[in-house]
């Protein structure tokens, strides 16, 4: 009797162990979603990201991308998919912006998906027009607030940072510039350095050629330091204006419900191969600075984001379309 209860556990364990191991994450290929076009800033990132994490993981990590609606197309890709961890979403913050720029958002950023890693943060540039004689952001302040049907921001989209940046100029020095949303970063740059209107802020990155050509001034970037991408830059407090700190940043999440464990490894394997980014050099050329934190407080960052950012809006009567 013995013997036939050893044998029967022996061939529990035998059967048991293969399921085990196929229990495993990651198992197949991992897809990563980007919803905005290949070749943009998130893009770029996401798939330096994704040749790094491949190698952590042990398996493919691929990347998709699915443009279009605000970034919602994309998102609602990946809401849609399994909580199994192989299908994620990377984007910047204006994936948590859904809900306060979309009048019928397909979701909500917040609770509708798990984050997982922020993994970077990006300054913006704030540009003026290369004919305007200002050379500092207390001086742009003060000549709108003189005359103020003389200047007009462009922002590339409404809710983007650059955008959010642009109200909170407007906040904190008390100007009421205008501000006119483009079909883009590029329409509006070019407006900008021709003199059209008056000043853009946006993603540094993107900028910065256009200001080392001299095709629009470089004003102050919307950072508490200096960036080493451009140290002759000075941040917005060193050009008059303290308080003036809005970034781009760029975080991975999968869908709701995702479980802990498998939260766990992706989330270090995207800090492993951030950090790796960085020690490499190759987020500094891109303008990103890492972000170390754990999933918890890249939930909180993301809440925060949302409830300064609607308030702001709020402060302006904009109405999401």
């Amino acid at each position: 009797m013995l013997r036939v209860l050893a044998l029967a556990a022996a061939t529990i364990i035998a059967v048991a162990a293969p399921g085990h191991a196929a229990d495993k994450f990651p198992q197949r290929t991992i897809r990563i979603v980007v919803p905005f076009a290949a070749g943009g800033g998130v893009d770029t990132l996401a798939r330096m990201l994704a040749d790094r994490m491949k190698t952590d993981l042990g398996t493919a990590v691929i990347v998709e991308n699915k443009g279009g609606g605000n970034g919602t197309i994309g998102g609602s890709a990946v809401l849609q998919s399994a909580p199994d961890g192989y299908t994620l979403l990377f984007s910047a913050n204006t994936h948590v912006m859904a809900k306060l720029v979309m009048a019928n958002a397909p979701y909500d950023p917040l609770t509708d998906f798990t984050p997982i890693a922020r993994v970077g943060r990006a300054p913006l540039l704030f540009v003026i027009s290369p004919k305007l004689p200002q050379d500092t952001l207390a001086e742009v302040a003060e000549a709108a607030k003189a005359k103020p049907n003389n200047w007009t921001a462009a922002t590339a989209a409404l809710g983007s940072p650059g955008h959010i940046a642009e109200i909170a100029f407007n906040q904190i020095t008390k100007a009421n510039i205008t501000i006119t949303p483009y079909r883009g970063t590029a329409p509006a740059l070019t407006d900008v350095a021709g003199g059209n209107v008056q000043m853009l802020i946006d993603s540094m990155i993107v900028l910065l050629p256009m200001a080392k050509a001299g095709n629009v001034k470089a004003v102050a970037i919307t950072a508490s330091q200096r960036s080493a991408l451009a140290p002759e830059i000075p941040t917005a407090a060193d050009s008059g204006v303290p308080g003036l700190e809005v970034y781009s940043w760029y975080g991975l999440w999968g869908p709701r419900g995702l479980p802990a464990d498998i939260v766990s490894t992706l989330h270090e394997a995207a800090n492993r191969a951030a950090r790796e980014l960085e020690e490499a050099g190759q987020l500094q050329k891109l303008g990103i600075e890492m972000v170390n934190e754990t999933t918890s407080q890249f939930a909180s960052a993301a809440e925060n984001e949302v409830r300064r950012n609607s308030a702001l809006l709020n402060s302006v009567g904009f109405k999401p379309e």
